[in-house]
């Protein structure tokens, strides 16, 4: 039986190789795709017209090494993304700080995470 369970995992894409991004706590969201996976928190509420950072953690489910992701917010509704271009550090162990992040109007932001080739979305709502 453990040499046929053996097999049928070696069948398995390697997509399906899971992999737990170094993030946890209260208000950390996962969103999950098809090559990475990305945890993320915010300040709770999110700020209006104020600068705030935002820490999130990404790895590959190949296990590869995660090259420094991109994020971007924008309203897909009013067709506009933020006025600044927020910058993302590394804090090392697959952990990273974007700073910049500016919402400068209220209703439904869209947080885009680029990590490789791959964007993962996330909607959330300013007041």
């Amino acid at each position: 039986m453990t040499a046929r369970l053996a097999a049928l995992a070696a069948l398995l894409p390697l997509s399906a190789i899971a992999c737990e991004p170094p993030l946890r706590g209260e208000g950390v969201r996962t969103i999950a795709g098809s090559q990475v996976v990305v945890s993320w928190c915010a300040p709770t509420p999110l700020p209006l017209a104020t600068f705030f950072s935002l820490e999130f953690a990404a790895c590959a489910r190949d296990g590869r090494r995660v090259d420094t992701p991109r994020i971007d917010a924008t309203m897909p509704e009013h067709g506009h993304g933020m006025n600044y271009r927020p910058t993302v550090e590394a804090l090392g162990d697959g952990r990273y700080r974007a700073n910049g992040l500016l919402l400068h109007m209220p209703g439904r932001w869209q947080l885009s995470f680029t990590v490789g080739d791959e964007t993962l979305r996330a909607a959330v709502m300013v007041d």
